[in-house]
């Protein structure tokens, strides 16, 4: 009998080796990396050889694999914050706005047509809306960032597009699940209205006047690493912030955290080390632990139908409602279609919101089935649907306006 430290080992060799060899293969076949490594975890996952159920590991162990992975997605966007300038991103904003707010409205509004279509009630049906709102932009900010186009004005509009959407499906899901235990008032739905607000404006605060300075000190002193650490720190403080006071997910305070020290002159020597970390050990362990969580046997052939209707409008609803948000915030066409497709994949947020509602019966064993097999969908497509539409205009792009000067880029 192993060791639980022993089984984790065994584990992690097996993954972060399946996950380069994909990563290296996909790459080959001129797709992202990323799209490798999920589907060889789909391949370890339950759907094949059922690895974390191997008769010598604990099951445990897939608990440990899933902080891990936690861990992975929130040094993923981390890295994405200190690739980008906040000035560019502010620029961005009315992009951001426009299609934060159609790329939720339109998913809601389709998941709950599908949902009473498919004969679910009116509650399970507007649940099924909320979690086709969920989007999960760390799939595309690692694929734009392979690419080079994380600080295109497609980018940058995707990664303030998700921020709201974020904050949107957060609040809809709280005043639906208020209303639904009969608990709802505006003074409680006004309070986590508030609770966000007061996190956005803490963060912000202590990262625009505190945090350069604790950085310059930290970076002055004799420690091994001390930049690093602390950086790191920073990012899962403002993690556990932004879910504890803010009600967000733990992504979005690492992504503000990458913003805000992305501003300091030790900038680059964080990148750097948070990039060996990340991508040495935990964003592998993230990307193929989503293909873990895939068990393609819970789906039932009675259920096909559905699926298939669930995933259709989960991909066309939010791809039409961010991309239109974008064409109305003042992208071109092109870019319009480029962001919209970046906010397809739903990932792990999807999962979250369709967790939530377990205990109020508003999802079955076999629609959560289904939810997760249209989260492993939007999640492999969206890679694929970037990289080839951006593949007839193959020169990076690192400039969010027309007028920025060639020193910030």
């Amino acid at each position: 009998m192993m060791t639980s430290f022993l089984q984790l080992s065994f584990a992690l060799v097996i993954m972060l080796l399946a996950a380069k060899f994909a990563g290296y293969l996909s790459m080959r076949l001129r797709q992202p990396a990323v799209l490798g490594e999920i589907l060889v975890g789909i391949l370890l996952g339950p759907t094949v050889v059922d690895l974390l159920h191997l008769p010598f590991l604990d099951p445990s162990l897939k608990h440990i694999l899933h902080d891990l992975a936690e861990m992975g997605v929130m040094l993923l966007m981390f890295l994405a914050g200190l690739e980008l300038h906040f000035r560019e991103l502010s620029q961005n904003l009315r992009v951001a706005a426009f299609s934060g707010s159609l790329g939720v409205a339109l998913p809601v509004l389709g998941g709950w047509g599908i949902g009473r279509l498919f004969g679910l009630d009116h509650r399970a049906a507007i649940f099924l809306g909320l979690i086709l709102a969920a989007t999960s932009v760390s799939i595309s900010a690692q694929t734009l960032m392979e690419l080079g186009r994380l600080r295109s004005r497609v980018g940058l509009g995707l990664m303030g597009a998700a921020v709201l959407d974020d904050i949107l499906a957060i609040l809809l899901l709280s005043v639906f699940l208020a209303t639904l235990t009969g608990t709802g008032d505006w003074l409680a739905m006004l309070g986590i209205l508030l609770r966000m607000l007061l996190f956005l404006a803490l963060a912000f605060a202590f990262g625009l006047w505190m945090m350069p300075g604790w950085i310059k000190k930290v970076d002055r002193l004799p420690i091994s690493q001390g930049t690093l650490a602390l950086a790191i720190s920073i990012m899962l403080t403002y993690g556990l912030a932004a879910e504890t006071i803010g009600h967000l997910a733990p992504i979005t305070g690492a992504f503000l955290a990458g913003l805000l020290l992305g501003r300091t002159d030790q900038k680059e020597k964080i990148v750097e080390g948070v990039h060996t970390l990340a991508y040495g050990l935990f964003v592998p362990i993230f990307f193929i632990n989503i293909g873990l969580s895939v068990n393609g046997r819970q789906l039932h052939p009675q259920m096909f139908w559905f699926a298939l209707a669930v995933i259709g409008i989960a991909i066309v609803a939010k791809w039409l409602g961010a991309g239109l948000g974008a064409y109305v915030g003042g992208l071109s066409l092109r870019e319009a279609v480029q962001l919209g497709a970046g906010m397809i994949s739903r990932g792990e947020v999807g999962l979250i919101m369709a967790s939530v509602g377990a205990p109020y019966q508003l999802v079955t064993e076999e629609e959560f089935a289904v939810v997760v097999i249209m989260v492993l969908i939007t999640t492999l497509i969206t890679p694929v649907l970037l990289r080839s539409l951006f593949s007839a205009h193959s020169k990076p792009s690192t400039t969010a306006v027309p007028h920025e000067s060639r020193e910030d880029a």
